[in-house]
């Protein structure tokens, strides 16, 4: 057995950056404790080690200046384990948890090696950090910089997207997996992925049990940090220690290279500790009072997040601690952009009050290495805080949840929801346009990770969440969801035809409309979580993408392919800025003025921004009865051309760019119940008439 070896080592900086960085042959560590009296640097021979071979003591009088420990290893190298102790008061009424001996994690950690099931009692299997060194080849990989009217958003789980048997990648499950499906996306014409989180998590975390198959829950989603600048292990191919490092990158330069955004889910309101009955893992074992919000007690936390603890977003020192981490996701892993999970707290003060002006917020938008990466806000919290179209700051884009709400409301055919519909359209000018923003500060989504996905939005009316072990308390009760008749899968014709019409409805309307929009990952294909709105905890097939089902609902995936390449033809649909009055006419089924409080069905016409662009004509039936439209002139005195008909089957309910057909009738046209139609004025027919 090779005996593994003792490290000399010496006084060390404290000169930022915080963490473990390389001097020549040496490694120096750093780490912030302002109330603790002593740290422990541990050294561990491999991952798999439960006690330390080396402990290093740094006594406050040589590795401690202000508020950062800091000491050299001599000859340290790249995959040497190590974590930290830290002794201090345990003062819970003071806010002071410290515990001398918990295993802690490193805060700036770049990997984590972990047993598959976490112990941080102090003497069993605790994840522990891994030094890493960036040595990687990025060649020529540059940031994408696309604007974000060109953004067409694909929102995914790195596992999820190909763990399932189907999915046919060489490593299932895993950054590399993601590789492997580069050229769908391409074929489908997305333009950025926005993975759920990845930042290191435990996913074993959960003590509950399905009740219906006695299978234990395990957290999926990953919305529980505890290590914000290691990508999780998890979803590496475990080929060696901290290889998901390496893959991860290889992944954004894999999407980079197919002309691909990445974005990530960041989670910085709350970590993996909990409540003060929770884990001490890392934050609370170096300075509990520092890092999060305490109430009045100082026992006990703030709890904003839902998750039992909330971040102290907006001191000094945990402010440095973000911007750290997304200059690191930035510079050294080359990501696009971020968008933040209940992004209100981070305007949240130290005594959890919402200011008008949150310190964090605005540096984040003016760091000056932050300056190009897209930024966008979850723009409310579990604390009542709902700041969709008021969040702080022109730079920051907002996940538009008016705009799912609306859109569902007015094609499940609810009363009073025209006026509003229109406007989310149009980019929600009514919700930004007061505040000096634009279209594009409206990520619209009519579905996402948080809910139903869009074939179980017209295929169950309530939520079916018992799987997840909480009585189907959980989840949201407010889906705006219809089964049409049946609830779940229906082996009735007529229904599924409903269905399959309203499921091109929404996503035709997401594509036409103003704003940047965001699918998600496997809508585009029917897939279902079996009524599932709530899948944190279902790491198995109700969250895993079927692959199976790409071609059995092939006809659906050409539709929403082409509607993306229709919104990329007309360039009049995606502008970055609010339709003027004269861009834009609105009409009556007969061609009248619209009734905006009472009114249902209606059309309007788009005028053309450029020369070689064409005007639109959009009619929109969400009644259960169909209607006969007047159409309106022709605007530049060519002829309708129908390219859009969600009221046919495949494959004439979206045409390819060029292949609109000649409406036989230029002044009337009939519109099914709920059914969606895009007109374009062409100067003359190219295209026979479509069925």
């Amino acid at each position: 057995m090779k005996v593994p070896a003792t490290f000399a080592f010496s006084r060390g900086s404290p000169a930022p950056p915080i963490g473990v960085h390389f001097q020549g042959a040496d490694a120096n560590f750093s780490l912030f404790s302002r109330h603790g009296t002593r740290v422990r640097l541990l050294l561990f021979a491999d991952s798999a080690d439960t006690h330390p071979h080396q402990v290093i003591d740094l006594d406050p009088q040589h590795h401690r200046t202000g508020d950062i420990w800091h000491v050299v290893v001599h000859g340290a190298h790249r995959g040497l384990v190590y974590a930290f102790q830290v002794d201090g008061p345990h003062e819970p009424h003071r806010g002071h948890r410290f515990d001398s001996g918990a295993v802690l994690l490193d805060p700036y950690a770049k990997a984590l090696v972990a047993p598959e099931y976490w112990d941080f009692s102090g003497g069993g299997a605790a994840a522990k950090a891994l030094v890493m060194e960036d040595v990687f080849d990025w060649g020529d990989d540059r940031p994408l910089k696309h604007h974000w009217s060109e953004l067409v958003i694909y929102e995914a789980h790195v596992r999820g997207l190909s763990i399932h048997p189907s999915s046919s990648v060489r490593h299932p499950g895993t950054y590399l997996g993601i590789i492997d499906k580069i050229p769908y996306f391409k074929e489908l014409g997305i333009t950025a992925v926005e993975l759920m989180p990845l930042q290191a998590f435990n996913p074993h975390e959960l003590v509950r049990y399905n009740p219906m198959t006695g299978e234990k829950l395990r957290n999926y989603w990953g919305y529980n940090t505890i290590a914000f600048q290691a990508p999780h292990a998890g979803y590496g191919s475990g080929s060696y220690p901290g290889c998901q490092v390496e893959e991860f990158k290889h992944m954004v330069k894999a999407l980079h290279e197919a002309d691909i955004e990445v974005l990530l889910d960041v989670v910085f309101n709350h970590t993996a500790e909990g409540d003060e009955t929770g884990p001490t893992l890392s934050f609370r074992g170096l300075d509990n009072s520092i890092y999060y919000l305490l109430e009045e007690d100082r026992q006990r936390y703030r709890n904003y997040s839902g998750c039992g603890n909330t971040v102290n977003c907006n001191h000094p020192v945990v402010r440095n601690f973000i911007l750290d981490c997304l200059r690191y996701w930035v510079v050294e892993m080359h990501v696009d952009g971020f968008r933040f999970d209940l992004a209100s707290i981070l305007g949240r003060d130290r005594s959890g009050h919402l200011v008008a002006n949150p310190p964090l917020l605005e540096l984040i938008a003016e760091d000056p290495i932050l300056r190009d990466v897209k930024l966008i806000a979850e723009a409310w919290d579990a604390g009542g805080a709902y700041l969709v179209g008021r969040f702080p700051g022109e730079r920051w884009c907002e996940w538009n949840g008016m705009y799912r709400d609306d859109v569902r409301r007015y094609w499940r055919g609810d009363p009073g929801m025209l006026g509003a519909f229109a406007s989310r359209l149009c980019g929600s000018a009514d919700i930004y346009e007061h505040s000096g923003k634009a279209p594009v500060n409206s990520i619209n989504f009519v579905t996402c990770h948080d809910g139903f996905t869009l074939n179980d939005l017209v295929s169950y009316a309530c939520k079916h969440n018992t799987a997840n072990g909480e009585d189907n308390r959980d989840g949201s009760d407010h889906n705006f969801s219809a089964n049409y008749g049946c609830e779940g899968a229906s082996g009735d014709h007529g229904i599924n035809a409903v269905r399959r019409r309203q499921m091109k409805n929404f996503m035709a309307t997401l594509l036409l409309s103003r704003g940047v929009p965001m699918i998600l990952g496997g809508d585009e294909f029917c897939r279902t979580q079996f009524g599932n709105n709530n899948a944190y905890c279902q790491d198995n097939e109700i969250s895993w993408i079927d692959w199976q089902l790409l071609e059995q609902n092939r006809t659906f995936f050409e539709f929403v392919r082409k509607m993306i390449a229709f919104r990329v033809s007309h360039p009049v649909l995606s502008r970055e800025q609010f339709y003027r009055p004269e861009d834009i006419l609105w009409f009556n089924p007969d061609g009248s003025q619209p009734d905006w409080q009472s009114g249902s069905a209606i059309g309007c016409c788009i005028r053309a921004a450029g020369e070689h662009e064409k005007p639109l004509c959009l009619l929109f039936n969400p009644s259960q009865e169909g209607l006969c439209f007047c159409l309106p002139d022709t605007l530049r005195g060519g002829i309708w051309t129908k390219a859009v008909d969600t009221g046919v089957e495949s494959p004439c309910d979206a045409c390819e760019s060029e292949g609109a057909s000649r409406l036989a009738d230029q002044r009337r046209l009939f519109l099914p119940d709920r059914t969606l139609v895009v007109l374009v004025e062409e100067a003359a027919a190219t295209v026979p008439a479509c069925g």
